[in-house]
């Protein structure tokens, strides 16, 4: 555990639910954990009691990536932790894959298909999840995406050819989403069994990220906008390339800085927490932090975001990781410049470098 989580309290300490299995953190809101093939070795998903209309049941938060280990797991979860009762709705908080990926597959009833629900879901994280799957390739790899970490200074063919044939990378962990879904916008809320949910949109990690908090119990399904040990990545991508996500971030940290200090956090990643505003506090000194070595290192020399990864990020990265640290790197870049602070110019080789203005 490093510094900054000392300030936070782990309710559960190390306690984690098994594969397969559910911890319950309140009443009738349960914890599954499902492992990941990267870094980022998990996801935590949610498992909500409901009743719809009279009918009794569950709501999902989020799906997990399509895997044989997620859907076995999930298997499990439905012979023996639903007390014989029916998925009422799926809940998806962003269309990243490990969030969207088995949500066609759950709201179909999983490999039994034991029911027909609806995905719950805002219509930018639907409408990005559509165009991703797509092949579209414009954030995970394809050329486009290769071209544009080119112009921003990634330069080792190895690394351009294994971002060029990522094409497929979001279309095999996102094999199908569902051709309908229902649309869930800020401020909604949503009955869920004995509780109402608000529904907290963020920007900035995704298109029209939503969480779901519930005032009377202190209870925020955070998704990834508020995660305890890492920082939320925020990322200028192919699609977008002028887009300002980590203004629109740090915009967005302000919709959950006026919730109760005793909150409970249930975020995607990391362990449940209370504390959100002193992790709020942290992950704006982190940025204010990056944005001022960056800063100093263009006031040093004209630097592309290729120049900045290093400062920023410290450790050796793969081919994913690099993706997201490139693309983060270029968010921190843009800020800068779309504020005033940098200017931007375009190289005889090609690639964006940033200095002051």
């Amino acid at each position: 555990m490093n510094a900054l989580e000392h300030q936070l309290d782990y309710v559960f300490a190390d306690a984690l639910p098994d594969a397969g299995g559910v911890r319950e953190v309140a009443p009738g809101v349960f914890w599954l954990r499902m492992p990941l093939p990267f870094a980022l070795d998990h996801i935590n998903l949610w498992l909500l009691r409901d009743e719809i209309d009279g009918e009794k049941g569950w709501t999902i938060v989020d799906c997990g990536i399509s895997s044989d280990t997620i859907r076995a797991n999930w298997e499990r979860v439905f012979d023996t932790v639903l007390d014989g009762l029916p998925v009422l709705r799926v809940i998806v908080t962003h269309c990243h894959p490990d969030h969207l990926g088995l949500a066609d597959w759950l709201c179909k009833g999983a490999d039994k298909a034991r029911w027909n629900v609806r995905l719950w879901i805002s219509l930018g994280e639907y409408a990005m999840g559509r165009v991703m799957a797509a092949g579209d390739g414009s954030n995970a790899g394809g050329e486009r995406a290769a071209a544009h970490f080119a112009a921003h200074g990634l330069t080792d063919p190895a690394s351009l050819d294994a971002l060029r044939n990522r094409d497929s990378y979001y279309p095999t962990l996102v094999p199908s989403i569902p051709a309908e879904y229902r649309r869930i916008r800020n401020g909604d809320v949503i009955r869920i069994g004995a509780r109402d949910w608000e529904v907290v949109t963020g920007y900035g990690h995704s298109p029209e990220h939503t969480a779901l908090f519930s005032a009377t119990d202190k209870l925020l399904i955070s998704g990834d906008m508020v995660l305890p040990r890492i920082s939320t990545n925020v990322s200028v991508f192919a699609i977008e390339p002028e887009g300002n996500p980590l203004a629109l971030y740090l915009e967005s940290l302000g919709r959950y800085e006026t919730m109760p200090a005793d909150t409970l956090a249930l975020p995607s990643h990391g362990k449940p927490f209370r504390g959100v505003q002193t992790r709020i506090g942290q992950l704006r000194e982190h940025h204010r932090a990056r944005l001022a070595e960056v800063r100093e290192a263009c006031a040093q020399q004209p630097c592309s975001a290729a120049d900045i990864v290093p400062i920023m990020f410290r450790r050796k990265l793969d081919i994913h990781q690099m993706t997201f640290a490139l693309g983060e790197a270029l968010a921190h870049l843009n800020l800068l410049w779309l504020d005033g602070t940098l200017k931007r110019e375009t190289g005889d080789d090609g690639v964006i470098r940033f200095s002051p203005a």
